[in-house]
């Protein structure tokens, strides 16, 4: 099977997810990746060729017409990038089997474009919390039969440490920024008061909100900041209760830290949004809870009972090694594409799904409403400014804008 994957970059959590997938692939799959933009950073990228997949950076449009008509499954890796949109909507690419498989929950902005499910002969979410999406429900049954779920977050393979002399070690690892973590995660802490500083691990912008938030605590020497992580592993490997407090609109699926901390017997605390309730079984493998007065609570009952926490641990680690590996994801792409290979190739007017200009592309997945201020600022993914930073000068969006 000869796979063509269109994807912005392999850097993050889909370049982790890929890398695993390749080196997990049965014999005869064959991948090869188009990155639509020049990678910041090869890690993942080379690991995908290490593994045996090729890799083509910045194709031109012919480029991309002639790799696709060659391949037998074309399948989109799928977020609100703007160069993804241009490649879809502006390259007039042929005929194909196409798979999309998304790297967005949209539960909340930025939506998945609701007759964007049904363009591919199959589209996959990485996590079964967006099928409560009412576009899904939606759909009529032999629609949603074209769906599905293949995870993307995959856990480390070592086994996990004793648990005790970790026990009373609360750590976080991830995005220090209030986009992804919970503004109540300081709260928490301060409500709980932990005997041992809470390490947090991520890299924070020094003046932005998180440290603010911090430094305002009523007791701030309950929290550490470690910076980035350079080895996850080693971190996660020092901690027994991973405090995953995030708020309730993020747009992550596969929550990568969150299994690779339960993968290795850590024991995490989150609140209940979607994609976190898709991972952690309250009382089993973790705790869920509704709010901050909760979450306190709850983390003081942690401290207070490692043997629980303990057992509870092991639970975690042989959930994921049931359910979070990369042959499991690779036997279920494997059984997808029989499958797609089966039907004939088609084409996809993704123009008149998304959108024909950048402003539409951007506006495809908002709720209705505009999500950030304008075209300055940091082009952080898929808001206005990253629009128009890859298309600059661009008439739709500077009209957007009020520019």
């Amino acid at each position: 099977m000869n796979i063509l994957h269109i994807t912005a970059h392999l850097g993050g959590g889909v370049g982790k997810a890929h890398s695993a997938i390749c080196a997990a692939d049965a014999p005869g799959v064959q991948r090869h990746y188009l990155l639509l933009e020049e990678p910041r950073d090869r890690r993942y990228a080379d690991a995908t060729i290490a593994a045996g997949a090729r890799v083509t950076v910045a194709p031109d449009a012919a480029t991309a017409r002639q790799l696709a008509a060659q391949a037998d499954i074309v399948q989109v890796e799928w977020w609100n990038h703007p160069r993804l949109y241009e490649c879809l909507c502006r390259w007039d690419l042929p005929a194909s089997r196409t798979v999309i498989w998304s790297h967005i929950s949209g539960l909340s902005a930025p939506r998945i474009p609701a007759d964007l499910l049904a363009a591919p002969h199959r589209f996959l979410f990485t996590s079964a919390c967006s099928l409560e999406l009412p576009a899904v429900q939606a759909l009529p049954p032999e629609a949603r039969a074209r769906l599905g779920v293949i995870n993307s977050g995959f856990g480390f393979a070592g086994p996990p440490l004793p648990f005790a002399p970790r026990a009373k070690a609360v750590g976080y690892l991830g995005t220090v920024d209030f986009s992804k973590l919970s503004p109540h995660f300081f709260d928490v802490i301060d409500r709980a008061e932990p005997d041992v500083p809470v390490s947090v691990w991520g890299q924070a912008d020094a003046d932005g909100d998180a440290l603010r938030r911090a430094a305002a605590m009523r007791r701030p020497g309950l929290v550490r900041f470690h910076g980035h992580a350079d080895d996850p592993e080693a971190a996660l490997r020092q901690t027994g209760i991973f405090l995953y407090l995030l708020q309730p609109h993020h747009f992550g699926t596969a929550e990568n830290a969150l299994i690779e901390a339960m993968a290795l017997g850590c024991v995490p605390l989150v609140f209940g949004n979607p994609a976190e309730r898709a991972i952690v079984e309250h009382g089993r493998t973790g705790f869920v809870e509704a709010d901050t007065a909760a979450a306190a609570e709850r983390l003081q009952w942690m401290l207070r009972h490692p043997a629980e926490l303990e057992a509870m641990g092991r639970e975690a680690a042989l959930a994921m090694a049931a359910t979070r590996t990369a042959r499991n994801s690779a036997d279920a792409f494997a059984a997808v594409y029989r499958d797609v290979l089966a039907m004939p190739k088609r084409e996809a007017d993704f123009a008149a799904i998304l959108g024909a200009t950048p402003a539409q592309w951007f506006l495809s997945t908002q709720d209705g409403g505009m999500a950030d201020s304008g075209l300055a600022g940091a082009a952080r993914k898929g808001t206005l400014a990253h629009f128009a930073h890859c298309f600059p000068g661009d008439a739709s969006l500077m009209a957007l804008s009020g520019g």
